[in-house]
């Protein structure tokens, strides 16, 4: 049974580790394959040779060692200040080394990161993604603002950081396990300890068993802090998220008076992230009581294990501070695995949320529906339609209905029986339903009950999702006059979302963005809801005669007025009929 259990255990730390490699396989790849990757791999390839140019330094440094206590031994002050000079030279090359290898590693971490990112928005937008994962029923990813801010930064930030650190240690270890070596050429005798064994190069052994032991109590110690790690950047992401939230709805929590119950929410949020905190921290404090030892001791063990070869004779003075500073680097070396073990837990824990986010886009961007969509048709064809809720709740059957271009429609109906559903359905990413919709392709545009207000000014509101440019903005200045919106001109600098515009005004901005566009076929879902009668009239009126060929199919509970001719479609009935069926 322990035997299965011991391979079980192996199967599953296997299986782990494989996992996590293809994380950070697909996530490198990213990076490198951007345009500009080639660019970027020499890059690379620089400020790996400049990082290893350390070892060079350090190699060079334990020489100095010896020379130079060499020299304070015999006290030979002419030599003494050559190695003070030689020491100089040393630590400034190394410094500039250093400083430039910094300054290309940060330029190749900006453009690393910019791959990622872009990656990261192009998944997330593509085919609806970002609505899929919003309205998914399971495996929702949360927050996933921070996977693309944050975790795109944190990730490549550490992977530079730890890799080219692992390098310089890896390629560092084979040159100060050499001199080590060959300084430590005597063998350590434990006759005085009644055991009649000499242990040859035993500085080598003492380095190599000193690591490896603490290696494994540090893991031990450690390994609960991935989940902690991962579960307190989900927990500051949903507090900050809380704050920002309640930051864009300020008129609805003032005329509530909801201040008491967005701090209580506030409370729960940081609480929940201060709960986490404690875990954390003391799972950190056993980690830290083992590590904080270590790391302050690691350059005083090796004048202890080096003494006997002083004590014995065979070392001077200082050959015994070169002999402790070599075997110093050879620790120093192989213990980068508990040195940077905090900081990989936290790499590991990003790695693992920036994967599962690309993953999980690339997975709702597929994803399937039983909606047929087909842009072969002149007209709008809807046939055989039939709208669910995403838990199968029935919403609409829509047997037949066909619009032509050019004509008004007017779908009325009870509240909540889908005409909002329905106009995601025509615009192609409702998944929940059977049926067929056939469309032409190009010239759509579909206003929402409520406004999208981007970040921006008023001109480029009404230029979404195209630029200002585009439109041309003495255009757009026009638009906005004949909208009645002509006295939010000349705002300065205001962001559109911080210009405090009514419900009334935000659908005259849509009006105005519609107008920019001249689609040849709209869609509006209660686009006109916060005006009164004579405003939507005349609003109406005016979209008719500067689109004359537009069909617009209109969604609200009242009739449109002033659009000309306009059939209207009952969907209760349609509804009904087909409940009754």
């Amino acid at each position: 049974m322990g035997a299965q259990r011991a391979s079980t255990l192996l199967n599953l730390a296997g299986d782990h580790m494989l996992k996590l490699a293809g994380q950070f396989q697909r996530l490198i790849a990213i990076c490198i394959r951007h345009p500009g990757g080639t660019a970027n791999l020499a890059l690379l390839g620089l400020v790996i040779a400049l990082t290893l140019g350390s070892v060079y330094a350090s190699v060079r440094l334990i020489e100095w060692t010896g020379a130079f206590y060499s020299a304070i031994e015999k006290i030979d002050g002419p030599a003494i200040l050559t190695q003070i000079g030689v020491f100089a030279v040393i630590v400034g090359l190394n410094s500039a080394r250093h400083l430039l290898a910094e300054y290309l590693r940060k330029i190749l971490e900006i453009r690393w990161r910019q791959a990622l990112t872009e990656k990261a928005i192009a998944l997330w937008t593509a085919d609806k993604a970002y609505w899929h994962m919003a309205n998914a029923d399971d495996d929702r990813v949360d927050n996933p603002d921070q996977r693309i801010a944050e975790d795109c930064r944190l990730f490549v930030r550490g992977v530079l950081s730890e890799a080219l650190d692992l390098i310089s240690r890896v390629v560092g270890l084979f040159s100060f396990v050499a001199v080590l070596w060959a300084l430590s050429d005597f063998p350590l005798n434990l006759a005085p300890l009644g055991i009649d064994i000499e242990i040859p190069h035993y500085m080598v052994w003492a380095a190599f068993l000193y690591v490896a032991i603490s290696s494994v109590v540090t893991h031990f110690l450690g390994k609960p802090l991935k989940p902690l790690f991962a579960a307190q950047q989900h927990r500051e992401a949903d507090f900050r998220y809380a704050m920002a939230r309640w930051r864009s709805n300020f008129d609805e929590v003032a005329l509530a008076n909801g201040e008491e119950a967005e701090v209580r929410l506030f409370r729960q949020r940081f609480g929940a992230l201060a709960q986490n905190w404690r875990r954390l921290i003391r799972r950190e404090f056993v980690l830290g009581s083992f590590t904080y030892p270590f790391n302050h001791s690691v350059l005083r063990i090796p004048l202890f294990v080096a003494l006997p070869g002083y004590i014995g004779g065979h070392v001077a003075f200082g050959g015994l501070m070169q002999l402790s500073n070599a075997f110093s680097q050879v620790v120093t070396t192989l213990s980068w695995f508990i040195f940077s073990y905090r900081d990989l837990a936290d790499l590991v824990a990003t790695a693992a949320r920036l994967d599962d986010f690309m993953e999980n886009a690339r997975r709702r961007a597929q994803t399937p529906s039983a909606i047929t969509h087909l842009d072969r048709a002149k007209s709008l064809q809807l046939t055989g339609l039939r709208l669910r809720t995403p838990d199968h709740r029935h919403l609409l059957d829509i047997p037949q209905l066909s619009v032509r271009p050019g004509e008004c429609v007017w779908l009325k109906g009870a509240s909540g029986i889908g005409k909002s559903t329905l106009m995601r359905a025509i615009a192609g990413y409702w998944p929940h339903g059977e049926g067929e919709v056939d469309r032409p392709r190009e010239g759509w545009m579909f206003l929402p009950q409520v406004t999208y207000l981007p970040l921006g000014s008023l001109e480029e509101a009404v230029a979404y999702p195209a630029c200002v440019n585009d439109i041309g903005p003495e255009v757009i200045k026009t638009l906005l006059t004949e909208v009645g919106l002509a006295h939010r001109l000349g705002a300065g600098g205001v962001s559109v979302v911080d210009a405090g515009l009514s419900g009334g005004e935000q659908q005259r901005l849509a009006l105005a963005r519609l107008l920019a566009h001249g689609p040849r076929w709209a869609m509006l879902d209660e686009a006109t809801s916060a005006l009164d009668a004579a405003s939507e009239a005349q609003l109406l009126h005016h979209l008719r005669e500067r689109l004359p060929d537009t069909a617009f199919i209109i969604i609200a509970h009242r009739p449109p007025q002033a659009l000309g001719d306009v059939r209207a479609i009952d969907l209760d009935v349609a509804r009904d009929d087909a409940v009754a069926a």
